[in-house]
């Protein structure tokens, strides 16, 4: 097997080579090499790919680059399989970060980024009565751009010292492969975030799950951290959800739900009395999330679960036809968007301008379901 190494890689002149993303179209929107072409595996056999140029082929560990490799190869390409995959390259990129990456991030965030972050981070706060005195604040961390964003956020919240409130910057390990553990851990080390990594068994649990193994691993994360929170002593655990995921999360409940709701800013616990879920970067949009992340240089995981390392666009869509969806969606509001400006505002406004007198029915806090003729006969 022709194969080629990070540090190989990166001693290699650019412009001599091609490098080539097999992931799919997700994956590499959300985090790649620079400079790579998308080219997702089932289309590559179809794809105009450039000759006379040694021909760098990757995947998210190394699964599936090396049987395409030898495809091209046959096909007279001088291919190359990456080692390791994007995850091999995303280790020793993390591990490459400035010193100061921390600090350069903290100042951005005051100035740069201050009005497109910070300031909507803490309009939401102060808008959805999202932070008390006294809180204990367990900042959830997936290890993705939205989570450690929150994290830096929260960090610089508490610089501000207008009352007092406690953090803990909790990571839960269900069961993520040795690459993506240590990828979390240099990715908080290098931004000076101090976590606290707890692990547990659900990976191993739903392995075996063939029915929405996805939904039930999901529930069973979102169980452990609330556990876990109040473990700690914490009565607020916060994720890292942001405006699109609000208004891509609506438009979803009305095309595939039939139903009329939205992702609430703060919910309290169920099963966990006294633990409130919040939501801060609630109104932060998600390309300013991408604007930060690129301007320092910044890879995060995607998705930890090592049940999709086989990363063939096939087998990371059926993950989750949730998943699925969302894209769906979030290329349905792009397109709109194009057309009207004012699309993704109006999505997310609909929410909080909603007339019961022009609703055919509606449920109470109760779950009761009142129709819209119940006023007349009254």
């Amino acid at each position: 097997m022709q194969q080629i190494s990070v540090k190989e890689l990166s001693a290699l002149d650019a412009d001599q080579l091609v490098l080539v993303d097999v992931r799919d179209e997700n994956s590499y929107s959300y985090g790649h090499i620079p400079g790579a072409l998308s080219v997702t595996a089932d289309k590559i056999a179809n794809y105009d790919l450039p000759h006379g140029k040694k021909m760098i082929v990757y995947c998210r560990t190394g699964q599936i680059s090396g049987e395409i490799v030898e495809q091209l190869r046959e096909k007279g390409y001088d291919a190359y399989e990456l080692k390791g995959g994007y995850v091999g390259w995303l280790k020793l990129h993390v591990a490459d970060l400035a010193q100061d990456t921390a600090q350069q991030v903290e100042e951005g965030l005051r100035k740069k980024f201050h009005k497109k972050l910070f300031t909507k981070f803490a309009k939401a706060i102060n808008e959805y009565h999202l932070l008390e005195p006294n809180d204990k604040v367990a900042v959830c961390i997936s290890g993705g751009k939205d989570s450690m964003l929150m994290a830096k956020l929260f960090q610089e919240l508490k610089r501000h010292n207008k009352f007092p409130f406690e953090l803990v910057f909790l990571v839960m390990d269900p069961g993520y492969s040795r690459e993506n553990r240590e990828i979390i851990e240099r990715n908080a080390k290098v931004l000076n975030v101090p976590i606290t990594v707890f692990e547990t068994d659900i990976f191993e649990n739903v392995f075996n799950i063939e029915k929405s193994p996805c939904y039930i691993c999901a529930r069973m994360r979102r169980g452990h951290l609330y556990a876990k929170a109040k473990e700690l002593g914490c009565n607020k655990i916060a994720l890292g959800h942001h405006y699109d995921d609000v208004i891509e999360t609506t438009l979803m409940g009305m095309l595939y739900g039939g139903q009329m709701q939205t992702m609430m800013p703060r919910v309290n616990s169920e099963n966990f009395e006294g633990i409130r879920l919040i939501r801060p970067m609630y109104l932060i949009r998600e390309e300013d999330i991408k604007a930060w992340r690129d301007c320092y240089n910044l890879q995060f995981i995607q998705c930890a679960c090592k049940f999709t390392d086989t990363c063939t666009s096939e087998t990371c869509n059926s993950q989750s036809n949730a998943a699925s969806k969302r894209q769906k969606v979030k290329k349905l509001i792009w397109g709109l968007k194009n057309e009207d400006p004012e699309i993704e505002q109006n999505i997310f406004k609909s929410t909080e301008n909603v007339n019961l007198s022009t609703i055919l029915a509606y449920k109470d806090k109760d779950g009761i379901k009142h129709y819209f003729w119940e006023d007349d006969d009254e």
